[in-house]
């Protein structure tokens, strides 16, 4: 695929790539035409590191120290030099002072000598080695005379956290493009940065298409249903952690959708719509996105959503997802969220997780496209992962999506499936 080939070029002139095709298109493919047309923004802010959960890292953490800065302890123990562990018997140490967190031991120890050393305290000079105190025998000789016996002496420097042993001064910490989250907070407050430079959040614009669509506290008539696409859509939205703008559901008037089309284009960095791009729809949507954008139309080889569009519309980049609630789903996320991901400054998005598991129930599959069968992942008696369809697979059916945990992957080649088949299971539960 030629990098070199703009998205205009491809819009106007669909020949001039060999291997695309607007009407006949892989789900894989479709990604990499949609991947080689993202540029994430360029706009940065200074937060507070507390402010910066979910956001990406515009400039690279470089730690400022060693962590740990000192040498210490990394369990209850006794402090004492390797040295001293006797070969043939047991080795007898006389302590001689006791080190805490925070409260240094203030001396050296010598040949023959430990101190009493806690968790995290600093390892005091001449002692390189902790035993931990389940493993010694204490011997009281007076109140200010103590031994203790080592039966079983650990290996030398062990039980020890040595300096820079987690980071070095210097190394990077967290790569610029890296999504902030809880564990990142904690980490860099252990350096003592109060602030990070993140990109901008990106701008989210997005409205549903249709005569038929009845905002929530308005009476259904005949032919008509309520506008929940834009209601799953902010809920997927708020999970990226975008800048969301509800411009609403817009009837198929070619003047207001050019009015609603362009005024989302100038507020955001991504338009969104749900219908108007499938055939037989009406055409408002496609003859304004060839007057105002360079836009890509497919026709993709998967269900549900086998219409998609993808494109700019001004500087704005421009998804057309399909108007039937589980495409709008499924759609968004197989094609939309990596996007926006990528948008929001991150170079390489981790896929959302599959991995392989049996069926319990037979599925019906037609070969040449991609599914994405609404499934449920649960465990066994044995404790091993399965997984079941929710049941109809009707692209209306939003109920699905409810109930599913999962997405079942069933490619291409495969066709309908006997129950305790292998499946590949795309995790949703901490995604959705």
């Amino acid at each position: 695929m030629s990098s070199t080939i703009s998205l205009a070029e491809i819009s106007n002139n669909p020949n001039c790539m060999d291997d695309y095709d607007p009407n006949a298109m892989s789900v894989a493919k479709a990604r990499q035409f949609i991947k080689q047309f993202l540029s994430p923004v360029t706009e940065t802010e200074l937060l507070p590191l507390r402010e910066s959960l979910g956001r990406v890292l515009a400039v690279g953490i470089l730690s400022p120290s060693n962590v740990p800065n000192y040498d210490n302890s990394a369990m209850d123990g006794y402090a004492f030099n390797a040295k001293d562990i006797a070969v043939a018997s047991p080795t007898r140490l006389r302590v001689i002072g006791t080190a805490f967190a925070g409260k240094a031991f203030n001396g050296s120890v010598a040949s023959g000598e430990c101190i009493r050393i806690m968790t995290g305290a600093a390892m005091p000079r001449g002692a390189d080695t902790v035993v931990v105190q389940e493993k010694v025998m204490l011997e009281n000789i007076s109140q200010e005379n103590h031994y203790i016996t080592l039966a079983d002496a650990p290996k030398p420097r062990m039980n020890v956290r040595y300096t820079g042993e987690d980071l070095q001064q210097g190394q990077t910490v967290l790569a610029s493009g890296h999504l902030m989250r809880p564990a990142d907070l904690g980490l860099i407050a252990s350096l003592g940065i109060a602030h990070v430079q993140v990109y901008r959040k990106l701008r989210v614009a997005f409205f549903s298409t249709g005569d038929e669509l009845v905002s929530l506290g308005n009476t259904l008539e005949t032919g008509q249903v309520y506008d929940s696409n834009r209601y799953t859509l902010h809920g997927m939205l708020s999970k990226l952690g975008v800048e969301i703008i509800d411009l609403g559901a817009i009837a198929d008037d070619p003047t207001l959708l050019e009015e609603t089309l362009l005024k989302a284009a100038k507020q955001a960095d991504v338009v969104i719509t749900s219908g108007g791009v499938s055939v037989g729809e009406a055409d408002y949507m496609k003859l304004l996105l060839a007057k105002h954008g360079q836009v890509m139309f497919w026709k993709i080889a998967m269900k549900p959503g086998r219409p998609l569009a993808y494109g700019k519309i001004g500087s704005a980049h421009y998804f057309g997802l399909p108007g039937n609630p589980v495409a709008v789903m499924v759609t968004f996320y197989q094609f939309v969220r990596e996007a926006m991901l990528r948008l929001m400054g991150q170079p390489s998005p981790a896929p959302l997780p599959m991995f392989q598991v049996e069926c319990t129930q037979a599925i019906k599959k037609l070969t040449g496209r991609t599914e994405f069968q609404r499934g449920v992942l649960f465990t066994d008696l044995n404790g091993d992962w399965r997984v079941k369809p929710t049941g109809a697979q009707g692209s209306a059916l939003l109920s699905s999506m409810s109930l599913a945990n999962c997405f079942i992957v069933l490619d291409e080649a495969v066709g309908n499936l006997d129950a305790g088949a292998l499946v590949r299971v795309q995790v949703l539960d901490g995604v959705v």
